[in-house]
């Protein structure tokens, strides 16, 4: 799991819904060349000192930041956001330092 954190720490992680399956979400760096996307894309980075920040469009889809921190276990990615009281939890299917797949809840 330590060279999973090493991939996954120190980027920005942003939603590929174009690469999406019926069980499986992906996630791409944000230096990705992603097609434009109509009302933004929902993502995180997460930083070496447990911080973090949760990404995704704002009421008037501009982009929008919280503040947040993360943790990583044996498959599974936990991210709270505590000024919106959201837990985003996602079950790692597989990752590297360029693709991130979440199973589907």
């Amino acid at each position: 799991m330590a060279d999973l954190k090493d991939d996954l720490v120190g980027k920005t992680w942003l939603h590929s819904h174009e690469e999406d399956t019926p069980t499986e979400m992906v996630f791409r760096p944000s230096t990705y060349r992603f097609p434009p996307s109509r009302g933004g894309r929902i993502g995180f980075q997460l930083r070496h000192d447990g911080t973090a920040l949760a990404l995704g469009p704002g009421p008037t889809d501009k982009p929008e930041q919280q503040p947040a921190d993360w943790t990583i276990g044996p498959n599974k990615l936990e991210l709270r956001i505590p000024g919106k009281n959201e837990l985003r939890s996602y079950t790692i299917a597989s990752a590297d330092a360029n693709r991130i797949a979440v199973r589907k809840s």
